[in-house]
């Protein structure tokens, strides 16, 4: 079974993480970095409640690249086991089922919601999050009968999505309908991040949304409104030029290019607010949006994020912010800023119940309310991985937005 994995040795970090500056393919050069492409065993079935599945596509996340340019912060590294199998984000179809599933076949399509929660470990007295649906906010992401992950592509038990095949929980598989084709299917994962930050922190009728961000995660905070049809004005700030056309698409009213010396001018002003001028630094800018959706997680995003708010405004992170220096944090206090974190997926109040953010996501496509398939520009075998990190990092040059293995 070919598999991509990532396995931490230090003297492999350490060269990696000096010579990646230099010439950037030393970060995925399997003789040389903590990447490496194995011949590996097929995942087992760790209980009769799993499914085997085989995968048909699996995205490569911004995170999964934040994960090989090595800029993680240590805090994560208790929540992994290695060596892990990476790849989260997948369409695949059941291969093998254990004797306790239900309302599942062999040769359903379906998609996984890879978040490794009390359910999927074996524990029998879940933790207050799971008891509330939270599974993003699981306490007990390093114990039970699996090994410390996060989540399904962090954890050397379960396989993940840059491979020919994984094993999931039950509660972690989701039936594709024939309406949602495979392309759909492994955007499911990346558009549910998005639904989740929008659905726990929904915009109001004529509010001012701003995202900074317009690759897939941006992208998809911008469908997501417009698919649960919330009115209101939508503010992209987009780095590439490529990308204003599908920010257009997928429901912006503006769309401002991040030019250094035109955009504070540019976007201050579809904000409506105004660009004050300090002694020295950076401009101060008065006004803002209602809500902005950090979908970068880099220095220059956030502080852009916190000045670009209004009074009382909300900043929503969702961009991967790690270990950051030189972040200005004056105007949380001084315009009362709340400043939220978001990540992945979970349960959420939708039309009056509860709902698991992948059933509203897979919904919405299936009803025509988003399309997400022409996000996806480049696929690539995995044999191909070289030319698939390569693209994948250097969006600008290849035109890139979503980038898939073809196992």
């Amino acid at each position: 079974m070919k598999a991509l994995q990532f396995d931490y040795k230090m003297h492999r970090y350490i060269f990696s993480k000096i010579a990646g500056r230099f010439v950037p393919s030393f970060y995925w050069t399997p003789q040389l970095s903590c990447l490496r492409s194995d011949e590996g065993v097929e995942p087992k079935l760790p209980n009769e409640n799993w499914v085997k599945i085989k995968v048909k596509y699996s995205g490569i996340c911004g995170s999964d690249l934040n994960l090989l340019f090595l800029n993680d912060s240590p805090s994560t590294s208790p929540y992994v086991s290695f060596p892990f199998t990476i790849g989260h984000e997948i369409v695949g179809e059941i291969a093998e089922l254990g004797s306790q599933i239900t309302g599942l076949n062999i040769g359903d399509r379906v998609v996984v919601d890879p978040i490794l929660s009390c359910a999927t470990r074996g524990i029998t007295e879940h933790c207050p999050a799971c008891l509330n649906g939270n599974y993003s906010l699981c306490t007990r992401k390093t114990e039970g009968y699996l090994s410390p992950g996060l989540l399904i592509g962090t954890c050397k038990d379960t396989g993940g999505g840059w491979s020919s095949c994984l094993v999931a929980h039950k509660s972690q598989v989701f039936k594709l309908p024939a309406a949602v084709s495979d392309l759909n299917g492994v955007m499911v994962e990346p558009f549910s991040c998005a639904l989740h930050s929008v659905l726990r922190n929904p915009p109001r009728e004529n509010d001012t949304v701003l995202i900074i961000g317009a690759g897939v995660i941006g992208i998809c905070v911008a469908a997501a409104i417009r698919a649960l049809e919330i009115p209101c004005k939508i503010v992209v700030l987009a780095k590439h030029q490529f990308q204003v056309d599908l920010a257009n698409h997928y429901g912006a009213d503006e769309v401002i290019l991040l030019q250094k010396q035109s955009y504070v001018d540019n976007l201050t002003k579809a904000l409506k607010g105004q660009v004050l001028r300090p002694i020295f630094g950076p401009e101060v800018i008065h006004g803002g949006a209602d809500i902005v959706f950090e979908c970068v997680g880099k220095k220059q995003s956030v502080n852009d994020a916190l000045r670009f708010s209004k009074n009382g405004g909300k900043v929503v992170l969702l961009g991967l912010a790690g270990i950051l220096d030189a972040i200005d944090w004056t105007t949380v206090w001084l315009n009362e800023l709340e400043v939220k974190g978001s990540f992945a997926y979970s349960t959420e109040d939708y039309k009056g119940k509860r709902v698991r953010t992948f059933d509203i996501a897979i919904e919405l496509m299936r009803a025509g309310k988003v399309d997400l398939s022409r996000m996806v520009t480049h696929r690539f075998s995995l044999e191909d991985y070289r030319d698939a990190l390569d693209t994948a990092s250097n969006k600008k040059n290849r035109s890139a937005i979503k980038v898939v293995f073809e196992p």
